[in-house]
Order: structure tokens, then sequence, then C-alpha cells
């Protein structure tokens, strides 16, 4: 029951992003972790406690059950605990993270070693009637755990479980091994989103992140009959529709997560026919496929199914104003983000700077240069990326005196920073690509370039797009005003120099300059990511 309310306080929390509920999160997560290590002993010590004092085997198999059952419970408090650390995105919330992060890779890790010693038990029992075990995870994985679970053969215990204990039954592991695959994953692609120069730090300290293998963990979690199992859907659904996309994993290419989700989506409608996350989820699918109108009206049918979760709300006004935007229907895009802006308490600065350059963009200048004064006002993280760039940004805009044009130009670019000039239909580039070309501020040279190159590249015309970029990547005179235009340049004519057997080692050398030469611009760690995903790639490609 503990686990269970912080885990829903928790939930609120993500989805909010609000400090209070963050804090309530945190004080109810430390709750269920003291409640159960209260009574959290080792298994292996408590097995041999219970033989030496002859006690019956059925309790003492019920007791090993639940004790390992209150040490993932326990790592998993760890894991939502650093989750809520890394989200302020501050470098000692880093380290602080990565650290509660190593407590629990070695919870999981014991948890793991002594199910799979009780599943090798089970599996020799029932080898001579069945064969095959129906508590291992799926032949997807083909061995009993190695794709589900992290490599254990340093850490397994060399005490062997007792032979008493393999009477626990096949269902019973197979929802242990569920419920601490949910965990482990969970855990992996945490470690694998960290920003590149902070994973080398925690992988000294003793632990890899491994995307697959995480992601690999959270699909047989998805499949078990643990109670974690629906989350562990939703958490596959986020990754495939949320994180992949914006960080642009696996060399930019969406389509094979995508994929994934949609099938996700499939197997799952008839369970939940009415639920608004899935709902939510399809939007963010069909936005991925550029059916932004399929999306809003998925997006607006999960806000009326959510009429009583305000969170869910906010998450799918999100995505309103967003494809609002794609759309270039700038007065819908405001009212989903000034309705942000009054309702929600989590980076207001953010909400108050799209709800001004949409509103500049629909032709009201005035209401916008009132809109980004108040954002000085409420200004509260000066550490937050995102809100330094709002801030910052908006004191422009209200320097230069905001025109249409300007605000528009500023929606583009937002479009551009979180990767949804992709989504937009081809109409939609040419309308951006004309009002770019007709601005004529020499401030914006550079960032003006950067932006038609990327709806170059969109629109697949490679020779515009990289001439653009090489413009950008030249311009010194708007580095102040717009200081990760190079940097983003360089990486972003490596990447288009890479698809080029000739010219690929050019375009590492682009790369490799985009993330060394560079530093102290906005969005810094998000693209050192990007960068590290595109070397990583290369790498596994062999040679060139």
């Amino acid at each position: 029951m503990s686990f269970g309310a912080s885990f829903v306080s928790f939930l609120n929390a993500m989805m909010t992003f609000e400090e209070e509920k963050m804090q309530l999160a945190c004080e109810d997560l430390h709750a269920t972790e003291k409640l159960c290590e209260s009574e959290n002993a080792s298994v292996i010590e408590t097995i041999k406690n219970k033989i030496k004092k002859r006690t019956d085997s059925q309790r003492s198999e019920l007791a090993v059950v639940e004790r390992l059952q209150r040490q993932i419970i326990v790592a998993d408090c760890q894991v939502y605990l650093a989750i809520l650390s890394f989200v302020k995105q501050e470098l000692s919330s880093y380290i602080k993270g990565g650290w509660i992060l190593r407590k629990a890779w070695k919870m999981y890790n014991k948890c793991h070693s002594d199910i799979s010693q009780l599943q090798e038990a089970y599996q020799k029992r029932c080898s001579g009637q069945q064969g095959v075990t129906a508590a291992s995870p799926p032949s997807s994985s083909s061995s009993s755990s190695s794709s589900s679970s992290p490599s254990h053969s340093a850490s397994s215990s060399s005490t062997p479980l007792p032979q008493r204990l393999s009477r626990v039954s096949g269902e019973t592991l197979s929802r242990l091994m569920g419920s601490v695959s949910f965990g482990y994953g969970l855990f992996h692609l945490c470690i694998s989103m960290m920003p590149p120069h902070l994973l080398k730090i925690v992988n000294l300290l003793g632990f890899p992140g491994d995307r697959h293998q995480g992601l690999s963990s959270l699909t047989y979690a998805s499949e078990s009959k643990d109670m974690k199992a629906p989350l562990a859907t939703l958490a596959l659904l986020w990754y495939h529709t949320v994180v992949q996309p914006f960080f642009a994993m696996d060399s930019t290419d969406t389509q094979t997560g995508l994929v994934e989700a949609k099938a996700i989506l499939q197997r799952r409608e008839a369970v939940y026919p009415s639920s608004s996350l899935f709902m939510f989820f399809r939007g963010r699918v069909q936005r991925l496929e550029c059916q932004i109108n399929s999306a809003l009206t998925s997006f607006n049918n999960a806000l009326e199914l959510a009429t009583d979760q305000r969170e869910i709300q906010h998450v799918c006004l999100y995505e309103i104003g967003w494809c609002s935007m794609i759309e270039l229907r700038f007065d819908d895009a405001y009212r989903a983000f000034d309705r942000l802006r009054t309702e929600s308490r989590w980076a207001q600065c953010y909400y108050a700077y799209l709800t001004g350059v949409c509103q500049g963009a629909t032709g009201d200048t005035e209401g916008a240069t009132n809109t980004f004064k108040d954002i000085q006002k409420i200004s509260k993280r000066k550490n937050n990326p995102i809100e330094h760039f709002s801030t910052r940004r908006a004191e422009l805009l209200r320097r230069q005196s905001p025109t249409r044009e300007r605000c528009t130009l500023a929606v583009i670019e937002v479009l551009y920073l979180w990767k949804a000039l992709a989504d937009s239909s081809t109409s939609k580039l040419q309308h951006m690509s004309q009002v770019l070309q007709d601005t004529e501020d020499a401030a914006c040279a550079g960032l003006r370039q950067l932006l038609l190159g990327a709806i170059h590249k969109c629109q697949g015309n490679t020779k515009e797009a990289i001439r653009c970029f090489q413009l950008a990547a030249r311009d010194e005179e708007g580095h102040l005003s717009n200081s990760y235009v190079q940097p983003y340049s360089c990486y972003e004519l490596g990447c288009m120099l890479l698809d080029n057997p000739e010219s690929s080692s050019k375009g590492k050398g682009l790369l490799l300059q985009a993330k060394e030469d560079y530093s102290g611009y906005d969005f810094e760690n998000h693209l050192h990511v990007r960068i590290h995903s595109a070397l990583a790639s290369l790498k596994e490609a062999g040679p060139q």
C-alpha cells in the first residue's frame, strides 16, 4: 500500500514538475524505503536462519519471496528518487542522482542473483517433466535472465540456495523477475540518457548504462503478471514516443521506436479502450508520423477523458500547443500555452515564453510585450537551461520591440530546438522558409541560416542544407546573442556528411569539433547527448 501511494505521488510529480509535488514525492518514497528496510535483512542470511531454526519449509519460502519483494521495492524507490534528482538538471543533482542509482544497482543485482538461483532450482526440478520452465524470460531473450536483468556473473552469491526453496512456484518466480526487470530497465535507461561527460563518471562508480538492455528488461516486465506490468508498458511508450525522438537516439532514426509503440498500442487497445494515457500516446505516434490533425484529435479526446486528472490534462494541453505551433495555428497554440501558464506551477517561464511568441505571431505584439515583461518576475531557477533560455530570449525580444516576424522566427526556433520541424508538412515548411528569407535582422543572420538549413534538411534538399549550415557555422556576429548556433551547425553539418562514405571522416571531425571546441551555450548537454549517440552509431557501423 505504501509503495503504491508513493508511486502515485511520484507520477504526479513527474507529470507536473511542480516543486511542492516533487518534494512530497521524495518524502513519500523515503517513507516507503524506510518501512521496507526496517524489516529487510539479507535474503541468504534469512534462509540460513530459517534452516537453523528448522521452521516449516512453506513459511520459509514465503518469507524469502516477501524479502525479495521488499528489496525490489527499496531499489525501485531509489530509482524514482534519482529520476526526481535528474529532473532538476543541475550538476549537483546529477551527482546525487548517480550516487543513489549506485545503491539501487547493488540491490537490483543482488535480487536478480537470488531470483536466478531460485529459477535454476525450479528449472532442474521441472526439466524432467516439461523441459522448459514457464518462469524464465521469453525466448526472445534466449537465456533465462540475460536480456531482462543485469549480468551477475561477478556478483552472484557463492552460497547456493537450499534445494527445498525450489518449491517456490514458477508463477511467483516469473512475477518476481517481472518486478525486478521493471526497475532495472528504468535504471539502465536513466543512465544511458545522462550527459556523456557525466556518464563517464557514473561508469567509474561501477555500473554501465545499456539502453538496449534496459528496453529488453522493460519489455519482459510489460509482458509479466507483476502489478507493474502496465507501468512498464507506459515507460516503453514514453521512451519510444518522447525520449528517443527528442534526444535523436539511433542516429535520429525513430522509425523502429514508432513501430514498437504502434504494436504496443494495438495489443493494449482492447484492454484499455478509454484510457486517456493510451490516447495521449496514440497522439504522440500520430504526431511523429506527421499526422498532425489526427494527433490533435487524439490529444483533445485524451483531454476530455481526463476530466478529473489535472496532470494528464496539462500534458495534453502541452501537446495541443505544440501541434498547433507545427501547423502555424498561433491562436490555438496561444490559448493552450496561456492556460498552462496560469494553471501549472512547473516551468512557468517556459510556458510564458511560448505564450508570448505565439501571441506575437498572431499580431498581438503589445500583449506579447507585456507577457515578456512578466517572465522576469516569475523566473526562479537560474541554473535551469530551459528557464535560462526562456528568460534571456524574452528579454531580448522585449528590448527589440517584438514584431510579428520576430515572434514567428522565435516559434520556428523552438520548433527546431525541440526537434519538431520534422513533424511539419511540406506546405508549412515552405511558409516557414519564406518567413526566414524575409527576415533581414543582421543579428539573427546565423540563426536564420541554421533554421533554413534544418528546413532544407527536412525537405530533402541536401545541397542547400549543407550550404546553409556552413554559413551558420561561420557566423561570428551573432555569437553573443545566439551562442548555440555555431556548435549546433557543426553538429548538423557533421551528421549530413556522415551519410556519405566519401565525407564521413570529415563529418566525424565536425562532430568532435562541436563537442570539444564550444562550451557555455544554450542546451549544451542536449547537444552532447546527440553527438554521443551519433558517434556511438558510427562506431557500431564499423570503420568507414
